[in-house]
């Protein structure tokens, strides 16, 4: 996922990767030489931080997405839908998550009625301002 899709949407928007927060799973934390995600990180110069342990309220947004996406997608598709195999799950959530970041519109500090991408492009745009105004 991070380098098929996350790393390439990031280089097609012009914005470096310079870190990434995960909790302390298993499946993100290890010794860089022992463990595929950190070498992965390591290698493509990618900072690795980690939420405090057992203090969820460090990672709300992402506790917030698990409780939407539960909500909005898994409760509702499942029961609509049985599933034969992953990939046709797959793609209904591919398009669950483009809408989500495209089309529904998001409250909060952050987003204030805008959508994710709206967001991450008024952002964009800001800051290339600010930068030229610096110069």
């Amino acid at each position: 996922m991070l380098n098929d899709r996350v790393l390439p949407f990031y280089q097609s928007q012009q914005l470096p990767m310079l870190r990434i927060l995960t909790d302390r799973g298993t499946e993100f934390c290890g010794r860089v030489e022992h463990h595929d995600y950190q070498l992965y990180l390591a290698i493509n110069d990618i900072d690795h931080t980690k939420t405090k342990a057992m203090s969820p309220q460090t990672n709300g947004i992402c506790e917030r997405f698990h409780k939407t996406i539960l909500q909005e997608f898994y409760q509702i598709t499942f029961r609509k839908k049985l599933y034969g195999d992953l990939e046709s799950l797959q793609t209904d959530l591919d398009n669950w998550l483009w809408h989500y970041n495209n089309e529904r519109t998001h409250q909060g500090k952050m987003c204030c009625g805008r959508t994710p991408m709206e967001t991450l492009l008024d952002g964009k745009r800001l800051w290339a301002e600010k930068n030229l105004n610096q110069i």
